[in-house]
C-alpha cells in the first residue's frame, strides 16, 4: 500500500480524547506521520474510556490508530527541551488543551513560531482563543447546548436532545482538519505558517445552516420538528409494517413518483400538495395520507418499490444493520480489521474520504503508551537505550 496522499507531512499530537485525536486520525490515514505526545505514566484520558478489549480501549484504538505514540512531560524544562527541538522539524502541530494551557508552559504559538516560523499550529478548544467565552472549558454537550443543536432537535414538546454520538467534536475535528489542509496549500504557496484556531461552539453553528437561516429571515425561533426537515417534504421517517422508513422527496417530481406509486397521482393537484412550499405548510395531514399506505408494507418492500421508481428512501438501520451492509461495510469498507499488539485482532471504523490514486486507509494500529519512544527519540535526537531509560526514570518521558 501506498503511504498516502499527505506522505512525508510531519505532525506533532498533542491532542487527547475526540475532537482533535478524531483530526490526527484523518492525517494519519491520509498517509502524514504522525508523533502522538503523551503524558508518562498516565497517556490520554480516553485510554481509560471503555469498552475494552484485553485492557485496551477501543475508544482510543479507533481515534489513534495511524499514529507512532511517545510519551514527554511538557512541564519539565527537559520534556520543553526536547519538544522544542522536535517543533524545529515538524510541519505541522494539534492541540486541543483548554485556552492559554500552552502558553502557560511557555510553548504558545507567538513562542513556537519563533523556534520555525514555517510551523502550522492547529488548535481546537470549546469557544476559541479569543471572545469573551475564551477561558471557558468546552465539551462536546457544552457545544450542542450553547451552539443550538439540543434545541432543535427531539420531539415537539419534548426535551432538547444531544445528537446519538458527540457531534459537536466530530465537526470540531473536520473543522480542524480542513484548517489545517488549508494552512499546508497555503504554505507550499507563500512558504508562511499560521495557527488554526477552530472552537467547539463555532463548529456547532455553522451545521446549523437553514436552522439560523430561518430565525435570521423571519424572525421565528426554530423548535424541535422530529425527523422531518424544514424545507422540503416528504422529508421524514413513516411508519411500516416492522418499523420505520425514511422517504426524501427534495422536488416535485419526486413526489409525483412517490404519489403514483401509492395509487393515489390526484395528490400533485391537490391545492395543499402542489408545489414544495405547500407540502411543507401541510406536512402533517401529507404524512397521516403517506402512513396509511406505507403502513400496509414492510421495510424490504417499501424500499424495493420505491429505489425501483427513483424515490430516496433507506431503512433506519441499527448499528448491526450498518455492520453488515454489503455496501456500506463491503464495496466502501468502513470497518477494517487491524491486529493490535496487545488487543488482537479489531475492528475499526475505516476512513470515510476516497481517493483515486492514493488510498486513506489505516497504516498501522494505535500505539500503547510510549510504543515508539525509542525509534523517535533515537530518530530526533540520536539518544542511546540507556539514555532514554534515564530519561524515562527521572520523569521525562
Amino acid at each position: 500500500m501506498s503511504k498516502g496522499i499527505l506522505e512525508g507531512l510531519v505532525v506533532l499530537d498533542l491532542t487527547r480524547v475526540l475532537a482533535g485525536p478524531y483530526c490526527g486520525m484523518l492525517l494519519a490515514d491520509m498517509g502524514a506521520e504522525i508523533i502522538k505526545v503523551e503524558t508518562p505514566k498516565k497517556g490520554d484520558d480516553s485510554r481509560a474510556f471503555g469498552p475494552f478489549i484485553n485492557g485496551e480501549s477501543s475508544y482510543y484504538m479507533n481515534l489513534n490508530r495511524g499514529k507512532k505514540g511517545i510519551t514527554l512531560n511538557l512541564k519539565t524544562e527537559d520534556g520543553k527541551k526536547f519538544f522544542l527541538q522536535m517543533v524545529e522539524k515538524a510541519d505541522v502541530i494539534i492541540e486541543n488543551f483548554r485556552t492559554g494551557t500552552m502558553e502557560k508552559l511557555g510553548l504558545g504559538y507567538e513562542t513556537l513560531k519563533t523556534i520555525n516560523p514555517n510551523i502550522i499550529y492547529g488548535c481546537v478548544s470549546g469557544f476559541g482563543h479569543y471572545g469573551p467565552y475564551c477561558d471557558r472549558a468546552g465539551y462536546d454537550i457544552i457545544s450542542q447546548a450553547m451552539g443550538g443543536l439540543m434545541s432543535t432537535t427531539g420531539w415537539p414538546g419534548g426535551e432538547p436532545t444531544r445528537t446519538g454520538t458527540a457531534m459537536g467534536d466530530v465537526l470540531s475535528g473536520l473543522s480542524l482538519t480542513i484548517g489545517v489542509l488549508a494552512a499546508v496549500v497555503n504554505k507550499l504557496k507563500t512558504g508562511e505558517g499560521q495557527k488554526v484556531d477552530v472552537a467547539l461552539v463555532d463548529s456547532v453553528v455553522s451545521s446549523l445552516e437553514i436552522i439560523t437561516q430561518i430565525y435570521l429571515t423571519s424572525g421565528k425561533i426554530p423548535e424541535r420538528i422530529g425527523n422531518r426537515y424544514e424545507s422540503t417534504y416528504p422529508y421524514d421517517s413513516f411508519k411500516v409494517k416492522d418499523g420505520s422508513v425514511v422517504i426524501a422527496c427534495g422536488n416535485d417530481k419526486l413526489f409525483s413518483l412517490l404519489v403514483n406509486e401509492m395509487g393515489q397521482p390526484e395528490l400533485v393537484k391537490d391545492s395543499r400538495f402542489l408545489k414544495n412550499i405547500d407540502r411543507v405548510e401541510h406536512h402533517a395531514q401529507l404524512k397521516e395520507i403517506i402512513e396509511k399506505w406505507s403502513i400496509n408494507f414492510t421495510i424490504d418492500e417499501i424500499e424495493e418499490n420505491l429505489l425501483k421508481i427513483g424515490v430516496p428512501v433507506a431503512p433506519i438501520n441499527t448499528i448491526d444493520r450498518i455492520i453488515n451492509d454489503p455496501h456500506i461495510a463491503g464495496a466502501r469498507e468502513m470497518f477494517v480489521e487491524v491486529q493490535h499488539p496487545v488487543a488482537g485482532k479489531t475492528t475499526l471504523t475505516g476512513d470515510h474520504i476516497k481517493f483515486s490514486e492514493r488510498k486513506a486507509h489505516i497504516q498501522f494500529p494505535a500505539p500503547t503508551l510510549g510504543q515508539h519512544n525509542k525509534e523517535i527519540y533515537q530518530k530526533f535526537f540520536n539518544l542511546t537505550d540507556a539514555q532514554i531509560e534515564e530519561y524515562v526514570k527521572i520523569g521525562v518521558f
